[in-house]
């Protein structure tokens, strides 16, 4: 005779469910900065899938409208978003949008920024002036945010004091030097932002 307390044959006990391992907590970041900083490059270093690109080539009105002394090779430029997704572990997914680098673009950031935990902004130390634009935007709508100093060539123009300086970056402000081109040092550079704005979140 089958106790009334005996589960029904094939069902699934609240235990059962309980241990089943749970799907990866969704996360939006946002990886901003100036033209030709390495935007593109940092999110396809570290995607888990193809990254979605909106690259276009740079025509010879474009090239009259960025500047393209520091990269000479770029060919192409994003005009709308790079996307892709990196699990870091188990319980943590990051869901990465890529922001197109010129200010004419610049009507997209708010809809690219909807719902982001926090953002990396990437900087070319050959040309501050160029960040400017997105430490703003963060500062403004006051969304944590760090600030990932691109090693071009495996260097850096200036040190992190004087970019804090510069950039006029709050000291609460993350600020690390990473290679765009490293999944490695891209995970360590998102890591930042991750534990900047749960802090701020905590606080």
């Amino acid at each position: 005779m089958v106790s009334e307390l005996s589960p029904t044959p094939g069902a699934r006990s609240v235990r059962d469910d309980d241990e089943r391992p749970r799907p990866p907590l969704p996360v939006k970041m946002v990886i901003a900065g100036g033209f030709g900083v390495g935007k593109t490059t940092t999110v396809g270093a570290i995607s888990e899938i193809e990254p979605l690109t909106t690259e276009a080539s740079i025509t010879s009105v474009a090239a009259g409208v960025d500047d393209l002394t520091h990269t000479p090779e770029k060919v192409t430029t994003t005009v709308a978003m790079d996307f892709g997704c990196v699990t870091l572990d188990p319980t943590l997914k990051l869901y990465l949008f890529g922001t197109p680098g010129q200010e004419r673009f610049g009507f997209m950031w708010d809809d690219l920024l909807e719902g982001a935990l926090g953002g990396l902004v990437i900087v070319d130390t050959r040309r501050l002036d160029d960040c400017y634009a997105a430490v703003d935007y963060f500062e403004h709508r006051q969304i944590p945010f760090a600030v990932a100093v691109n090693a071009f060539d495996g260097k850096v123009e200036h040190d992190l004091d004087d970019v804090r300086w510069a950039l006029d970056v709050a000291d609460h402000v993350p600020l690390t030097v990473f290679d765009a081109r490293d999944r490695g040092s891209v995970r360590d550079a998102l890591l930042v932002v991750l534990e900047h704005a749960l802090t701020r979140a905590e606080g």
